[in-house]
C-alpha cells in the first residue's frame, strides 16, 4: 500500500508536468500531499483507529480531493498571472492571492460536502459500520487538513516558485510561427 500511494503521487507528479508543461506548477499543487497525509494520520491517532486497508484507502481519497482543489486554485492564478483575464498580474505573489480568493469557495463546498457526507460512516454506527469508520476518519482529518493547506501552503509554494518565471507560454513554435528546430538550424 505504501509504494502504491507513492507511486500514485508520483504518476499525479508526471500528469500535471505535462498538463500545465511547468513542473513548478506540479510541485505547487503536490504541496497539499503531505498536509492530507499529516491529517489523516492525526486523525486516526486521535480516534484510536488503526491504520488498515480502509484507513489507506481514505487517505487516497482526501489526497485525491486535496490535489483536485489545489490544481483548481493553482490553474485560477496561473491564468491571472499569465494576463488570461480582464485583470491581469503579472505579480506571482498577487495571482496567488487571487487563485486562492476567487477560488475559496469551491474549495470549501468541495471539501465540506465531503467531510459532511463522511461523518456518518466516520461513527461507525449500525450493523458493519466498525468496518468502515477508519474510511470515514482518514478521509475527514486527510481532507480537512489538505483544505487549510491548499487555501494558505499551496498559493504561499506557488508564490515563491513562480515569482521569476516567465509569462510566456511553453510553445514548440517561435512567435511567428517556425518551429524551434528551423529557427536553429
Amino acid at each position: 500500500l505504501q509504494s502504491g500511494l507513492g507511486l500514485s503521487v508520483l504518476a499525479i507528479v508526471l500528469l500535471l508536468t505535462a498538463y500545465f508543461q511547468s513542473l513548478r506548477l506540479s510541485l505547487a499543487v503536490i504541496a497539499a500531499v503531505p498536509a492530507a497525509l499529516a491529517g489523516a494520520v492525526l486523525m486516526l491517532w486521535l480516534t484510536g483507529t488503526s491504520l488498515n486497508v480502509q484507513s489507506v484507502v481514505g487517505a487516497t481519497m482526501a489526497i485525491g480531493i486535496g490535489v483536485a482543489n489545489a490544481i483548481l486554485l493553482v490553474a485560477f492564478s496561473e491564468a491571472a498571472r499569465c494576463g488570461h483575464g480582464l485583470d491581469a498580474s503579472p505579480d506571482a505573489a498577487q495571482a496567488a492571492l487571487r487563485g486562492a480568493s476567487g477560488r475559496l469557495r469551491a474549495v470549501l463546498m468541495t471539501a465540506s460536502a465531503m467531510v459532511v457526507g463522511m461523518v456518518p460512516m466516520a461513527l461507525g454506527l449500525g450493523d458493519g459500520g466498525a468496518q468502515a469508520a477508519p474510511l470515514g476518519r482518514a478521509v475527514i482529518g486527510g481532507l480537512s487538513a489538505a483544505t487549510v493547506a491548499t487555501l494558505f501552503v499551496v498559493p504561499a509554494v506557488y508564490a515563491w516558485l513562480m515569482a521569476r518565471a516567465s509569462t510566456a507560454a511553453p510553445s514548440l513554435t517561435s512567435s511567428n510561427g517556425e518551429s524551434h528546430a528551423a529557427v536553429q538550424s
